[in-house]
């Protein structure tokens, strides 16, 4: 009986490595524009108040029981509150869910650093829209590069 219920509560696990469903690089242009700016390999964003800065969509991605992970690099300067990346999910007849990463943001001066939040995707749960944003929530200029949405898939 034990075995039973420890198999109903247990996480899903990785069938294998993640694997990069989209890059985007300097040839992409976010859907934000106003105060956004190419610059070298990514963008910088200039924040004069709080904003949801609309990087990237993907439609229609075919995902479905698996984790999908948005993935960039930040650095930022003189940034007052913090930011952090934000992932939308829209479900037909649903609507959007969220994931922010919270855990790992990004405040006054910082270099270059790793960001990362994901999303469990659960068998049937599939998502027609996936919306990569980046949340600040004070002011400041921050840089974004490397940015990248990829899926692990769960059994």
């Amino acid at each position: 009986m034990w075995g039973s219920l420890r198999a109903l509560f247990k996480p899903p696990r990785p069938t294998g490595p993640p694997r990069t469903l989209r890059a985007f690089g300097p040839s992409d242009q976010p859907v934000t524009r106003d105060g956004v700016s190419r610059e070298g390999t990514g963008w910088r964003i200039d924040a004069r108040e709080p904003r949801t800065v609309r990087l990237f969509e993907v439609a229609s991605p075919g995902l479905e029981q698996c984790l999908v992970t948005y993935r960039a690099r930040i650095k930022s300067a003189n940034v007052q509150g913090r930011a952090y990346l934000e992932m939308w999910c829209r479900f037909p007849g649903r609507g959007e869910f969220f994931s922010k990463g919270i855990q790992q943001t990004v405040t006054g001066t910082t270099d270059w650093a790793s960001s990362e939040t994901p999303f469990l995707l659960k068998q049937g749960q599939r998502p027609d829209l996936i919306k990569l944003n980046l949340a600040v929530e004070g002011s400041g200029t921050l840089w974004i590069d490397g940015v990248e949405l990829l899926a692990t898939s769960l059994q």
